[in-house]
């Protein structure tokens, strides 16, 4: 009976056709909406990964996400490597300055400042120069990836920033770019450039007794949820490892960005669509071979039997609609990737996409059963 039923699934190849197109759009639509989303999602914690030299970070327990730094008296500092269980602790300054290019040009910047001594929490590949360069004079580290475009100097025909340029911060301090480097791409818009921590309140003087970030590494052995409770009861403060605070920017973005809400209707089109298309088109085709279901229930055929070769038709338009909208979304995902916008595709967006095409191709197959299954043997005759 599978051969028969495969023989009738491939008879009309236009109708065929038109199943399978429905089901790979639905999880192409799927599949690349979540990627999308998931990428934006990992793009927010790109700070926060690529300062991960340390275990825990200290902030103000006010502080939401990781651009929302908030500053901690500098004392705090001293009293943290005094707590059981760490290592070392190291200030770390992040702010928002605003900085004037060579052309005149102004752009917002966030300015990130390393400890001076062993500049922890640098950005985790160097393109020209060494980390070490931020010890010369109003050294600054540029993103390599950005001084064509976000920091061009557009008075000047759209020249890019290059070594040695100097910049201005809050129109007195000035800094020269001594080397760049690469980060992973984040979902924040505003340029990112590293200096020392002294420097780095000299730039952005406002709180210059005030520390953002604190980051703290525990000694060999010494569990995390253990130290980060005893950080936070001994100090008032937040303590946070790298996952937590990754996680809890994540979910801030999301919630107060309305992103989720976007894709996930978008997620939820591609559902319905695919629903629509499919229980349609699969509902037609059992209609149309209504003769052939009823010729075989004249013969003596089970309706468990029938039952099987619906849901194998089903199964077959399904898997292959699956595969083929799973590939162009890995594809369609691939290009947008390399263009520089967010995609990224975890197992767990596969499954995803194949619970929803189940649900589908369930949903559409019950559809036809309902009329097979109710057919009169009889019927067929008149």
């Amino acid at each position: 009976m599978s051969y028969v039923a495969l023989r009738m699934l491939l008879g009309d190849k236009l109708k065929y056709l038109g199943l399978i197109a429905g089901i790979s759009f639905a999880a192409m639509l799927i599949t690349q909406q979540a990627g999308i989303l998931v990428g934006l999602a990992h793009q927010t914690g790109a700070f926060i990964r690529d300062t991960s030299q340390a275990d825990i970070w200290l902030m103000d327990p006010e502080v939401r996400f990781s651009q929302d730094a908030l500053a901690l008296k500098d004392t705090l500092l001293y009293r943290a490597r005094s707590v059981e269980g760490v290592e070392w602790a190291v200030p770390l300054y992040f702010g928002f300055v605003k900085m004037k290019l060579p052309d005149g040009t102004r752009k917002v910047v966030q300015v990130v400042g390393l400890d001076d001594a062993t500049l922890t929490g640098g950005p985790p590949e160097m393109v020209v120069g060494q980390l070490s360069d931020l010890r010369k004079d109003k050294a600054l580290l540029v993103d390599a990836t950005i001084m064509d475009t976000k920091l061009a100097l557009r008075r000047e025909g759209g020249r890019p920033l290059k070594i040695g340029d100097r910049v201005t911060f809050s129109d007195k301090q000035e800094a020269v770019v001594t080397a760049t480097y690469k980060a992973s791409r984040s979902f924040f818009w505003e340029p990112m450039v590293y200096t020392t921590y002294s420097r780095a309140k000299q730039l952005a003087p406002t709180e210059p007794k005030m520390t953002p970030y604190v980051l703290v590494k525990a000694k060999p052995g010494v569990d995390l949820h253990d130290l980060t409770q005893r950080l936070e009861a001994q100090l008032g403060v937040r303590a946070r490892t790298n996952a937590e605070f990754d996680r809890a920017t994540v979910n801030f973005i999301l919630k107060e960005t309305g992103i989720l809400i976007n894709f996930g209707m978008a997620v939820a089109l591609g559902f319905a669509v695919g629903a629509l298309v499919a229980g349609q088109m699969l509902y037609n085709f059992t209609l149309d071979n209504l003769r052939y279901y009823g010729a075989l229930k004249a013969l003596g055929t089970t309706n468990a039997r029938l039952m099987g070769m619906v849901l194998l038709q089903a199964a077959v338009v399904g898997l292959i609609g699956y595969g083929i909208g799973v590939g162009l979304a890995a594809g369609l995902g691939t290009l947008v990737a390399k263009g520089g916008l967010a995609f990224l595709l975890p197992w767990q967006i596969l499954v995803l996409t194949a619970g929803a095409i189940l649900v589908i191709c369930l949903a559409s197959a019950g559809l036809c059963l309902s009329r097979v299954l109710k057919l009169e043997a009889a019927a067929v005759f008149k």
